[in-house]
Formats: structure tokens, sequence, C-alpha cells
């Protein structure tokens, strides 16, 4: 038994997309359109390594998360591998001004970064 996908709603699939392709040299999919549900847009990313995708969804009738936090998926975590690559990753996302939460160690022994996908949605990057 394993992960297929997980499935995510975003309000823009392009920069969504975009994100995993410029921090996690994702592999996009094709963009599938739904017949049956009109306005429905998706596509599957594949990061390297992994079994499992990210199946980004978007459909006009998605609003605004405002809330920080609310019922449902939380965040993500993906390994780096490394202290050096949360490192390096948390600063390029700093640039960008997607830093959420500067690296260091959890109380639980993590050694993690939080940054935001376009959406606001959390990823935890660790080590």
């Amino acid at each position: 038994m394993h992960i297929a996908h997980i499935a995510v709603w975003t309000r823009d699939l392009i920069a969504a997309a975009e994100f995993w392709r410029r921090y996690f040299h994702a592999e996009i999919g094709d963009t599938y359109r739904s017949a049956r549900r009109p306005g429905f847009v998706s596509c599957f990313v594949t990061v390297p390594g992994e079994r499992a995708s990210i199946e980004l969804m978007s459909a006009p009738w998605i609003a605004d998360a405002s809330a920080t936090e609310h019922a449902g998926w939380d965040h993500l975590a993906i390994s780096l591998g490394s202290r050096a690559a949360v490192d390096e990753m948390a600063a390029r996302c700093h640039a960008d001004g997607l830093l959420v939460s500067a690296p260091r160690t959890t109380g639980d022994g993590f050694y993690e970064a939080v940054i935001a996908a376009p959406d606001g949605t959390r990823i935890e990057i660790t080590a």
C-alpha cells in the first residue's frame, strides 16, 4: 500500500504549478479540463524520486482562504535531506517573499523551515 496522490485546491493553477517546478524541480503533467464539471481544471505534479504526486485543482467556485488555520490539511512536509539544503531553500524563499518561518530545530527534533505556496498553503521543508 502507498499514497497515490494528495490534492490541493488553488485559485491559480499556473502559479501553483510553477511554484512546484521552481522550488522542487517537479514535473508538471498535462492540464485536465472536466467536461462534467465546467470550470474544473487540474494537473498533477511529481517531485523527483517520489511515487506519490500532488494534484493541483482549480475552479471558479474556490473562495479565498483568509483564515490562517482551518479544518482539513494543514501542511505538507518535504524532506530535502540535509540542514544545508533546508537553509539554501529557506534563503531562496526568503528572497522571494515566501518564507513563513526560518529554519530551526523543533521541540520534537526536526530541523525545518516553513514556506508558503502561492495560495498560502504551508510546506515544511525538513532535513
